[in-house]
């Protein structure tokens, strides 16, 4: 993105919306622009400082985690969430990357910050609207936690990944919570050949602005748009749909590299929650209004009741 040199979340709408801050000369004598080096000393800092510490721990161990777990093959269902995960963490499998040159300190770091500063905010924003939907829609809300109920049953009420993956219902809420509310609701792109519409040829180098809110709302490839149906990802009615009707992560080279750790994120956070409460609305979805920004984002707090359910697991 030529335009774009380098922009983070932080207020980026006032630079889009400003061109002559787009140089990043000129940005960095602004005010916005010494707030963002600010900002920024302050999130690489922590990222590095995470690094640094993982690197001397497998230095006062002389290596022998990353040596002991490459082989490992450790069940899955052993691996609690919330607990230390068994196998080679992403950090760790960057880190023996940089053992053999293969990474530098400042590719680790970029790589560790996509992590953990992309992915929570967008995440968070879909957790708020699932739970704004399975509130207001309680007879789907009542089979997710007929399905959530019986997979705590068979783990004895522990959310292993196998017992994650034995959700589909809940999955196929997630996904629908995303078609109606992607957390990114426009990307841009760079088209990189000549692209031929109908009648009309798009040059190469051409800005593509993609709609990916309009998409998911399109009646021509979504019947009833504004309606929240989970079986609209049932595999028999994915079968005829475009592939790319559907963008919540992007699509092709691209596309998001999370998209299948967020999802395991939203499982497990939604069915614990749906476990333990009964989830009401406060707020209603038709009432609030958006506002222009990265990310899907609303006016006012979203605001939701949670109802312990009695005897719940806790």
């Amino acid at each position: 993105m030529l335009l774009f040199p380098y922009i983070t979340l932080y207020n980026c709408g006032h630079r889009l919306a400003r061109p002559w801050l787009y140089p990043d000369v000129i940005f960095a004598l602004s005010s916005l622009g010494r707030r963002q080096a600010k900002n920024l000393k302050i999130l690489h800092g922590f990222t590095e400082k995470i690094i640094a510490e993982r690197k001397q721990f497998h230095k006062s161990t002389d290596g022998q985690y990353l040596k002991q777990f490459h082989n490992d093959s450790v069940n899955d269902d052993e691996d609690i969430i919330g607990a230390r995960r068994k196998r080679l963490a992403l950090l760790d499998l960057l880190i023996a990357a940089s053992y053999n040159n293969k990474m530098s300190d400042l590719d680790i770091r970029e790589e560790v910050d996509t992590f953990m500063f992309e992915g929570h905010d967008t995440v968070a924003m879909s957790i708020c609207f699932t739970i704004l939907l399975l509130a207001e829609h309680k007879n789907i809300q009542d089979r997710v936690r007929r399905e959530v109920n019986a997979v705590m049953l068979e783990n004895n009420g522990k959310l292993t990944m196998t017992a994650l993956n034995n959700m589909p219902y809940l999955e196929r809420c997630l996904k629908e919570s995303l078609r109606l509310y992607p957390s990114v609701p426009n990307i841009v792109r760079v088209a990189s050949e000549d692209v031929k519409i109908q009648s009309y040829i798009v040059p190469s180098g051409t800005l593509l602005y993609v709609p990916i809110k309009t998409i998911h709302r399109h009646p021509d490839l979504w019947p009833n748009p504004d309606v929240f149906d989970p079986d609209r990802f049932l595999p028999e009615n994915c079968q005829n749909r475009h592939p790319f009707s559907y963008l919540p992560f992007s699509a092709g080279s691209r596309n998001c590299i999370g998209q299948r750790f967020a999802m395991f994120e939203l499982k497990a956070t939604i069915a614990p929650l749906v476990h333990n409460f009964y989830l009401e609305p406060v707020d209603y979805l038709k009432d609030f209004r958006f506002r222009l920004d990265l990310l899907t984002r609303v006016v006012h707090p979203i605001r939701a009741k949670f109802i312990p359910i009695e005897n719940a697991a806790i």
